[in-house]
């Protein structure tokens, strides 16, 4: 538990990193491999993950995101998706429990009609704000995991796209979520870190 609330209080959002460092795939797949446990409704897993790190696209990805430079010096930066239309995969997420025998035939049906039902009924606004909400909690444990892993993040919402999403040939049905930006966190630049509310100013019980 100390640990995890090291990796809490360590955890912030870095605006330069240390320049001309790589971020190895090995790395990557270690941390992909905790994100894949994050919560997502009906276990449909909405998010998906493109990592720009190589120097061509990601100097594109840079103009497109207002030429902030913490993308110049980062390692890599990594577009968040959500998939808006998630709920089509409902029957592939279940099978296996099917075929472990884990839950009947009937049950499967049961869940793959509500399941549906549940997305197409709400319409296609209700679609995308789950896309992000879905999206943005697995965004949060990849920034957990990545500092686990002793690698420095920053969410970023400050870019087209439109353009991000033409530079880097993603789907219709998927909505991006945001940039998040890994590497290591130049120390000589870091700041004091910003003003924290106390517990009493932002959690109330039973009412509001």
């Amino acid at each position: 538990m100390n640990d995890f609330t090291s990796i809490v209080k360590q955890r912030r959002s870095v605006n330069k990193f240390v320049p001309g460092l790589q971020i190895p795939r090995e790395e990557l797949d270690e941390i992909f491999s905790l994100v894949k446990f994050a919560p997502s409704a009906f276990n449909l897993q909405h998010p998906h993950y493109v990592v720009v790190d190589q120097p061509d696209v990601k100097e594109r990805i840079y103009e497109a995101a207002n030429r902030q430079y913490k993308i110049k010096t980062a390692s890599a930066v990594i577009l968040v998706l959500g998939d808006k239309k998630a709920y089509r995969q409902v029957e592939r997420m279940n099978e296996g429990l099917l075929q472990l025998g884990v839950i009947h035939q009937q049950e499967f049906d049961q869940t793959v009609s509500t399941v549906k039902s549940f997305y197409e009924t709400r319409g296609e606004v209700f679609q995308q704000e789950e896309a992000i909400r879905n999206a943005s909690l697995s965004a949060m444990l990849f920034m957990l995991a990545a500092k686990h892993k002793g690698w420095d993040t920053c969410p970023m919402i400050g870019f087209d796209p439109d353009e991000v999403s033409r530079i880097l040939n993603v789907p219709d049905a998927y909505v991006p979520t945001m940039l998040i930006a890994i590497g290591k966190d130049d120390e000589n630049s870091q700041h004091v870190r910003g003003y924290r509310k106390p517990v009493g100013e932002f959690v109330s019980f039973n009412a509001f």
